[in-house]
């Protein structure tokens, strides 16, 4: 099982990366500031998981393997997402979809294994699913995806919801892991599809 956890959480890493990589060419930053973006979004959710987690030194420190893929998923993405060739609309949503979805069950895994709490494991597995993404929009001068109405927060919440309860529930690791994931990312994308969004928190001002 603990395979299966680090091959997902190398995916998770390149599928961030790609994500970083993309939204620094819409950006048009420079070969350096691609690779900081790829980076930042692919180990900076993690980065922060383990800091408050107390799991230090943190993984990508532990173990270069990150390290490498993003420069390699950076890489490919120079050499096949190119001008004049046109970056479908939906790559980037998608991409960052299922970052989402791998990332959150990863953090939740991460806090479990410590023997702590479901609900520090949906916290933990929030964390990691969108700090990255938040530090690349601010990187970029966006307001983070997080912090706008689609919903995205959420189908992590809910996402780190079903793997605890399902492990807590006795269902295998692998199907609990799949389930999980498989939530997320369906709820994510159904919102990217249908612009699905949470009821907005407008004060109006009195005149």
């Amino acid at each position: 099982m603990i395979d299966w956890i680090y091959f997902f959480d190398l995916c998770g890493t390149s599928v961030f990366a790609l994500s970083g990589a993309l939204a620094a060419g819409r950006h048009k930053m420079d070969p350096f500031g691609v690779i900081v973006l790829a980076s930042v979004t692919a180990i900076g959710g993690g980065s922060i998981r383990d800091a408050i987690l107390g799991a230090t030194p943190v993984f990508w420190i532990q173990d270069p393997n990150y390290i490498i893929v993003i420069l390699t998923t950076v890489l490919l993405t120079f050499i096949f997402v190119r001008k004049p060739k046109r970056v479908p609309k939906y790559i980037f949503p998608v991409a960052d979809a299922l970052g989402l979805a791998l990332f959150t069950i990863i953090g939740a895994e991460k806090a479990l294994s410590l023997e702590l709490g479901g609900m520090i494991a949906v916290v933990m597995g929030l964390i990691t699913g969108v700090g990255g993404g938040i530090i690349r929009d601010l990187l970029c001068q966006q307001v983070p995806m997080v912090l706008r109405t689609e919903i995205y927060a959420t189908a992590s919440i809910i996402g780190g919801i079903c793997y605890s309860v399902s492990l807590y529930w006795g269902v295998p690791d692998m199907f609990a892991l799949l389930f999980a994931m498989a939530t997320a990312l369906i709820i994510r994308l159904a919102a990217i599809r249908w612009h699905l969004s949470l009821p907005a928190f407008d004060l109006k001002t009195q005149q």
